[in-house]
């Protein structure tokens, strides 16, 4: 922890760990998607979820943030994860 640079908000070693789950339903692309940081919702009932970032169970070339893919929301492995965040006031 802490070998590499630290990122714009003084955060290190952010990815590479566990492929992190979003609140994004999944979208093959970026049209019609909210710009201002909301979760893209979808109509349907059983969507598929985003999760971004690789893991250590992938090659090195999926670990980056705008690496993403696609899964039911009820997939569980060792690989998966999330992150916890909260807004500072």
């Amino acid at each position: 922890v802490g070998r590499k640079a630290a990122n714009a908000w003084g955060l290190y070693d952010m990815l590479g760990n566990v492929w992190e789950w979003t609140a994004d339903a999944w979208h093959e692309d970026y049209t019609g998607a909210p710009d201002d940081g909301s979760v893209r919702e979808t109509d349907e009932a059983v969507a598929l979820r985003v999760f971004r970032g690789g893991s250590w169970y992938y090659e090195a070339r999926y670990c980056r943030s705008a690496c993403r893919v696609r899964n039911h929301p009820d997939e569980r492995d060792v690989y998966l994860g999330f992150r916890p965040a909260r807004v500072q006031a």
